[in-house]
Protein backbone atom coordinates (compact mmCIF):
# COMPACT_ATOMS: atom_id res chain seq x y z
CA UNK A 1 0.00 0.00 0.00
CA UNK A 2 1.38 3.43 -0.92
CA UNK A 3 1.94 5.89 1.88
CA UNK A 4 0.89 9.53 1.75
CA UNK A 5 3.89 11.82 1.49
CA UNK A 6 4.42 14.49 4.13
CA UNK A 7 5.11 18.08 3.28
CA UNK A 8 8.80 19.03 3.38
CA UNK A 9 9.19 22.24 5.38
CA UNK A 10 11.59 24.59 3.56
CA UNK A 11 11.36 27.48 6.01
CA UNK A 12 9.97 30.98 6.00
CA UNK A 13 7.23 32.63 8.03
CA UNK A 14 3.57 33.28 7.50
CA UNK A 15 0.85 31.73 5.41
CA UNK A 16 1.78 28.38 3.83
CA UNK A 17 2.97 28.12 0.23
CA UNK A 18 3.09 24.58 -1.17
CA UNK A 19 5.08 23.80 -4.33
CA UNK A 20 3.72 21.01 -6.53
CA UNK A 21 5.97 19.45 -9.18
CA UNK A 22 5.13 18.20 -12.64
CA UNK A 23 5.02 14.69 -14.07
CA UNK A 24 8.42 12.99 -13.78
CA UNK A 25 9.53 15.73 -11.38
CA UNK A 26 9.97 16.02 -7.63
CA UNK A 27 9.77 18.64 -4.92
CA UNK A 28 13.53 19.26 -5.18
CA UNK A 29 13.05 20.77 -8.66
CA UNK A 30 11.85 23.95 -6.88
CA UNK A 31 15.01 24.46 -4.85
CA UNK A 32 16.20 27.56 -6.76
CA UNK A 33 12.89 29.31 -6.07
CA UNK A 34 12.53 28.48 -2.40
CA UNK A 35 14.73 31.35 -1.09
CA UNK A 36 12.69 34.20 -2.61
CA UNK A 37 9.38 32.48 -1.92
CA UNK A 38 10.24 32.46 1.79
CA UNK A 39 9.68 36.22 1.74
CA UNK A 40 5.98 35.55 1.12
CA UNK A 41 5.22 32.73 3.53
CA UNK A 42 6.30 29.40 4.96
CA UNK A 43 7.34 27.23 2.02
CA UNK A 44 6.75 23.52 1.64
CA UNK A 45 7.55 21.06 -1.13
CA UNK A 46 5.72 17.83 -1.74
CA UNK A 47 6.43 14.63 -3.67
CA UNK A 48 3.41 13.05 -5.34
CA UNK A 49 2.98 9.29 -5.29
CA UNK A 50 5.08 7.46 -7.90
CA UNK A 51 7.65 10.29 -7.70
CA UNK A 52 9.16 9.60 -4.26
CA UNK A 53 12.03 7.33 -5.15
CA UNK A 54 12.35 4.11 -7.08
CA UNK A 55 12.37 2.01 -3.94
CA UNK A 56 9.38 3.64 -2.23
CA UNK A 57 6.43 3.50 -4.59
CA UNK A 58 6.21 -0.15 -5.57
CA UNK A 59 7.21 -1.74 -8.85
CA UNK A 60 6.97 -0.59 -12.43
CA UNK A 61 3.24 -1.08 -12.82
CA UNK A 62 0.12 0.53 -11.37
CA UNK A 63 -3.57 -0.23 -11.49
CA UNK A 64 -5.75 2.20 -13.42
CA UNK A 65 -7.41 3.13 -10.14
CA UNK A 66 -4.06 4.20 -8.69
CA UNK A 67 -3.30 6.81 -11.38
CA UNK A 68 -6.65 8.61 -11.32
CA UNK A 69 -6.31 12.30 -10.58
CA UNK A 70 -8.66 11.99 -7.61
CA UNK A 71 -6.17 9.69 -5.88
CA UNK A 72 -3.41 12.27 -6.14
CA UNK A 73 -5.77 15.03 -5.00
CA UNK A 74 -6.87 13.01 -1.97
CA UNK A 75 -3.22 12.37 -1.06
CA UNK A 76 -2.54 16.09 -1.26
CA UNK A 77 -5.59 16.91 0.85
CA UNK A 78 -4.34 14.59 3.62
CA UNK A 79 -0.94 16.32 3.55
CA UNK A 80 -2.44 19.83 3.67
CA UNK A 81 -4.75 18.96 6.55
CA UNK A 82 -1.63 19.09 8.74
CA UNK A 83 -1.35 22.85 8.15
CA UNK A 84 -3.06 25.40 10.37
CA UNK A 85 -4.60 27.43 7.52
CA UNK A 86 -5.27 27.30 3.76
CA UNK A 87 -2.22 27.21 1.48
CA UNK A 88 -1.32 28.96 -1.74
CA UNK A 89 -0.56 26.14 -4.17
CA UNK A 90 2.10 26.81 -6.81
CA UNK A 91 2.00 24.08 -9.40
CA UNK A 92 3.86 23.12 -12.53
CA UNK A 93 2.12 20.94 -15.15
CA UNK A 94 0.67 17.94 -13.27
CA UNK A 95 1.05 19.83 -10.00
CA UNK A 96 -1.11 22.63 -11.40
CA UNK A 97 -3.87 20.17 -12.28
CA UNK A 98 -3.79 18.75 -8.77
CA UNK A 99 -3.83 22.28 -7.33
CA UNK A 100 -7.01 23.42 -9.04
CA UNK A 101 -8.76 20.08 -8.58
CA UNK A 102 -8.04 20.28 -4.85
CA UNK A 103 -9.25 23.89 -4.75
CA UNK A 104 -12.55 22.71 -6.24
CA UNK A 105 -12.82 19.62 -4.03
CA UNK A 106 -11.57 21.06 -0.71
CA UNK A 107 -11.80 24.87 -0.84
CA UNK A 108 -11.08 24.98 2.89
CA UNK A 109 -7.49 23.90 2.20
CA UNK A 110 -6.56 26.31 -0.62
CA UNK A 111 -6.18 30.10 -0.67
CA UNK A 112 -4.83 30.58 -4.22
CA UNK A 113 -3.36 28.65 -7.15
CA UNK A 114 -0.60 29.22 -9.68
CA UNK A 115 -1.06 27.18 -12.86
CA UNK A 116 2.06 26.74 -15.00
CA UNK A 117 1.59 25.32 -18.49
CA UNK A 118 -1.32 22.99 -17.81
CA UNK A 119 -4.77 22.82 -19.42
CA UNK A 120 -8.01 20.99 -18.61
CA UNK A 121 -8.59 18.91 -21.74
CA UNK A 122 -6.08 16.45 -23.20
CA UNK A 123 -8.71 14.00 -24.40
CA UNK A 124 -7.52 11.76 -27.21
CA UNK A 125 -3.87 12.59 -26.64
CA UNK A 126 -1.38 9.91 -25.64
CA UNK A 127 2.33 9.60 -25.01
CA UNK A 128 2.69 7.42 -28.12
CA UNK A 129 4.80 9.95 -30.08
CA UNK A 130 7.40 9.87 -27.28
CA UNK A 131 7.20 6.20 -26.29
CA UNK A 132 10.26 5.08 -28.27
CA UNK A 133 12.25 7.92 -26.70
CA UNK A 134 11.12 6.91 -23.23
CA UNK A 135 12.23 3.36 -23.94
CA UNK A 136 15.73 4.67 -24.68
CA UNK A 137 16.17 6.11 -21.19
CA UNK A 138 18.61 4.17 -19.03
CA UNK A 139 17.52 3.48 -15.47
CA UNK A 140 20.79 4.88 -14.16
CA UNK A 141 23.05 7.66 -15.40
CA UNK A 142 26.69 7.92 -14.38
CA UNK A 143 27.50 11.35 -15.82
CA UNK A 144 25.60 14.63 -15.36
CA UNK A 145 26.79 15.74 -18.79
CA UNK A 146 25.07 12.66 -20.25
CA UNK A 147 21.77 13.80 -18.69
CA UNK A 148 22.10 17.33 -20.06
CA UNK A 149 23.08 15.99 -23.49
CA UNK A 150 19.99 13.78 -23.54
CA UNK A 151 17.46 16.32 -22.25
CA UNK A 152 19.05 19.72 -22.87
CA UNK A 153 20.50 22.04 -20.24
CA UNK A 154 17.23 23.19 -18.66
CA UNK A 155 15.35 19.88 -18.61
CA UNK A 156 18.62 18.11 -17.79
CA UNK A 157 18.95 20.13 -14.59
CA UNK A 158 15.28 19.44 -13.82
CA UNK A 159 15.99 15.70 -13.95
CA UNK A 160 19.28 16.00 -12.05
CA UNK A 161 17.27 17.66 -9.30
CA UNK A 162 14.65 14.89 -9.43
CA UNK A 163 16.50 11.61 -9.86
CA UNK A 164 17.61 9.43 -6.95
CA UNK A 165 21.28 9.95 -6.08
CA UNK A 166 23.27 6.72 -6.02
CA UNK A 167 26.96 5.83 -5.50
CA UNK A 168 27.27 5.46 -9.27
CA UNK A 169 25.39 8.61 -10.29
CA UNK A 170 21.68 9.25 -10.78
CA UNK A 171 18.79 6.80 -11.05
CA UNK A 172 15.22 7.31 -12.22
CA UNK A 173 13.12 8.13 -9.15
CA UNK A 174 10.09 6.28 -10.51
CA UNK A 175 8.99 3.99 -13.30
CA UNK A 176 8.34 5.23 -16.82
CA UNK A 177 5.38 2.86 -17.47
CA UNK A 178 3.61 4.34 -14.44
CA UNK A 179 4.38 7.92 -15.47
CA UNK A 180 3.03 7.14 -18.93
CA UNK A 181 -0.12 5.67 -17.38
CA UNK A 182 -0.69 8.90 -15.44
CA UNK A 183 -0.49 10.94 -18.63
CA UNK A 184 -2.65 8.43 -20.48
CA UNK A 185 -5.38 8.89 -17.88
CA UNK A 186 -5.51 12.62 -18.69
CA UNK A 187 -6.34 11.63 -22.27
CA UNK A 188 -9.57 9.93 -21.19
CA UNK A 189 -11.38 12.91 -19.62
CA UNK A 190 -11.38 16.64 -19.08
CA UNK A 191 -11.15 18.88 -16.00
CA UNK A 192 -13.18 21.91 -17.04
CA UNK A 193 -15.78 21.38 -14.33
CA UNK A 194 -13.11 21.32 -11.64
CA UNK A 195 -11.58 24.51 -12.98
CA UNK A 196 -14.94 26.32 -13.10
CA UNK A 197 -15.63 25.25 -9.53
CA UNK A 198 -12.50 26.87 -8.09
CA UNK A 199 -13.25 29.93 -5.97
CA UNK A 200 -9.75 31.22 -5.26
CA UNK A 201 -7.45 33.73 -7.00
CA UNK A 202 -5.47 32.16 -9.83
CA UNK A 203 -2.40 33.03 -11.88
CA UNK A 204 -2.03 31.21 -15.20
CA UNK A 205 1.39 31.11 -16.89
CA UNK A 206 1.69 29.66 -20.40
CA UNK A 207 4.85 29.07 -22.39
CA UNK A 208 5.10 30.50 -25.89
CA UNK A 209 5.89 26.97 -27.07
CA UNK A 210 3.44 25.35 -24.68
CA UNK A 211 2.71 21.64 -24.41
CA UNK A 212 -0.94 22.43 -23.75
CA UNK A 213 -3.66 22.37 -26.44
CA UNK A 214 -3.83 25.71 -28.24
CA UNK A 215 -6.05 28.34 -26.68
CA UNK A 216 -7.11 26.41 -23.60
CA UNK A 217 -5.21 28.43 -21.02
CA UNK A 218 -6.56 31.70 -22.44
CA UNK A 219 -10.03 30.20 -22.24
CA UNK A 220 -9.39 29.23 -18.62
CA UNK A 221 -8.51 32.83 -17.84
CA UNK A 222 -11.65 34.08 -19.58
CA UNK A 223 -13.97 31.67 -17.77
CA UNK A 224 -16.46 33.39 -15.50
CA UNK A 225 -15.54 32.51 -11.93
CA UNK A 226 -16.29 34.27 -8.67
CA UNK A 227 -12.65 35.40 -8.53
CA UNK A 228 -10.74 36.78 -11.53
CA UNK A 229 -7.84 34.90 -13.10
CA UNK A 230 -4.61 36.54 -14.24
CA UNK A 231 -2.97 35.19 -17.41
CA UNK A 232 0.55 35.66 -18.79
CA UNK A 233 2.09 34.13 -21.90
CA UNK A 234 5.87 34.02 -21.44
CA UNK A 235 7.85 34.60 -24.65
CA UNK A 236 10.64 32.22 -25.57
CA UNK A 237 9.63 29.51 -23.13
CA UNK A 238 8.24 26.02 -23.48
CA UNK A 239 7.04 23.85 -20.60
CA UNK A 240 9.52 24.69 -17.81
CA UNK A 241 8.78 28.39 -17.51
CA UNK A 242 10.10 28.68 -13.95
CA UNK A 243 13.52 27.43 -15.11
CA UNK A 244 13.59 28.85 -18.65
CA UNK A 245 12.63 32.40 -17.66
CA UNK A 246 13.17 32.51 -13.88
CA UNK A 247 13.17 36.31 -13.69
CA UNK A 248 9.84 36.72 -15.48
CA UNK A 249 8.40 33.81 -13.51
CA UNK A 250 9.52 35.30 -10.20
CA UNK A 251 8.15 38.73 -11.04
CA UNK A 252 4.74 37.35 -12.00
CA UNK A 253 4.46 35.10 -8.95
CA UNK A 254 5.69 37.76 -6.55
CA UNK A 255 3.14 40.26 -7.85
CA UNK A 256 0.41 37.65 -7.52
CA UNK A 257 1.35 36.61 -3.98
CA UNK A 258 1.64 40.25 -2.89
CA UNK A 259 -1.89 40.88 -4.17
CA UNK A 260 -3.48 38.15 -2.05
CA UNK A 261 -5.42 39.14 1.06
CA UNK A 262 -3.59 38.44 4.29
CA UNK A 263 -4.63 35.22 5.99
Amino acid sequence: MLEVSDLDDRGGRGAPIVLLHGLMGRGTTWQRHVPWLREYGRVYTYDARFHRGRGRDGGGAARDADVRTEVFVNDLAVALEALDRPAALIGHSMGSLHAWCLAAHRPDLVSAVVVEDMAPDFRGRTTQPWDSWFEAWPVEFTDSAEICAMFGDVAGQYFLDSFDRTPMGWRLHGHIPVWRAIAAHWGTRDYWAQWRNTRVPALLLEGEHTLTPAGQMRTMAAEERSVASHYLRVPGTAHLIHDEAPGIYRGAVEAFLASLPEQ
